[in-house]
């Protein structure tokens, strides 16, 4: 791959990224070209101004890459991997942070030799490395800012999708357009569709008007909580197919059961438990706890 050096500012921007290279199943190589990899994306990451916006240090969302390295070619530079991709927000005056993303992308294959330098432009997407990290950083801050305002995160999501859409001349894994409704062209494409735009507004409701407001009103948060969840059966009654709901349901699912077990009556739980089974009915043994 054809790479430059990239200039970015000093002063941390929007991530709080931490990233780690796992290599137990290589064996026999040159462990440097892998701390050089985790050196190099950390500064890609955490140093690039992905936005417009002024971010304060303690504002940075934090997001985590936990690449899981399957095969490794040292002449071609190629890496078979996959990759667990976290981020949460903070709850207002609370310690307690909360899930906002959670993917287990299993077709994340890139090249990289050591000592490349990353060089990334939106307009001409030509390295699936700073496209895989492009288009997770752009969905990341896109979704925390859907949380903080509604429908926020639009511009971000919609840079995301543009790098979906030119990775698809790149010949790379995970990109294919209508392949699987799950791998990246499909998150995205469900996440800036019109059909699934109750999944976005659900989490301004549930996390602006519910989870933060759980300090001082535990009541009132966890009624906008039960409102935001018909959000959730919208979306999924307009595009059941979409991974958005299930994933949803996946990785708030401890919260979800902390939120009501102990509180609230049956009957105002009931809808809860039903539109969540419905959805993804193989966590029904956690949505049971849900109703005591």
């Amino acid at each position: 791959m054809l790479l430059c050096p990239a200039v970015w500012g000093a002063r941390a921007q929007e991530l709080n990224a931490t990233i780690e290279i796992n290599t137990q199943k290589i064996q026999g190589t040159n462990k440097s070209v892998f701390d050089n990899l985790k050196q190099t994306l950390m500064s890609f990451v955490n140093e690039r101004r992905w936005t417009n916006q002024v971010y304060q240090p303690m504002e940075r969302i934090k997001c985590s890459f936990t690449i899981i390295v399957n095969k490794y070619n040292s002449s071609t530079g190629l890496f078979e991997c996959e990759c667990y991709v976290q981020s949460s927000r903070p709850v207002f005056n609370a310690s307690y942070t909360s899930s906002t993303w959670q993917i287990h992308d299993k077709k994340f294959d890139f090249t990289f030799h050591e000592f490349d330098q990353l060089n990334f432009d939106d307009e001409h997407v030509t390295d699936n490395l700073t496209a895989l990290f492009a288009y997770y950083c752009y969905l990341i801050i896109g979704i925390d800012m859907d949380t903080m305002s509604p429908l926020g995160g639009t511009a971000l999501l919609q840079k995301a999708m543009n790098i979906a859409n030119s990775a698809q001349s790149l010949e790379a894994t995970g990109w294919k357009a209508f392949d699987d409704a799950s791998n990246r062209f499909g998150i995205i494409n469900d996440l800036t569709n019109e059909a699934l735009q109750p999944f976005r507004q659900l989490q301004y409701e549930y996390h602006r008007k519910g989870l933060d407001q759980m300090a001082t009103d535990p009541e009132g948060g966890r009624a906008a909580i039960t409102k935001s969840i018909q959000l959730l059966n919208k979306a999924y009654q307009n595009k059941s197919l979409s991974s958005l709901p299930r994933l949803f349901c996946e990785y708030k699912r401890d919260e979800l059961v902390g939120i009501y077990k102990g509180h609230e009556t049956s009957q105002t739980k009931q809808p809860v438990y039903d539109i969540l089974v419905k959805i993804n009915a193989a966590q029904n043994n956690y949505w049971k706890d849900l109703l005591k």
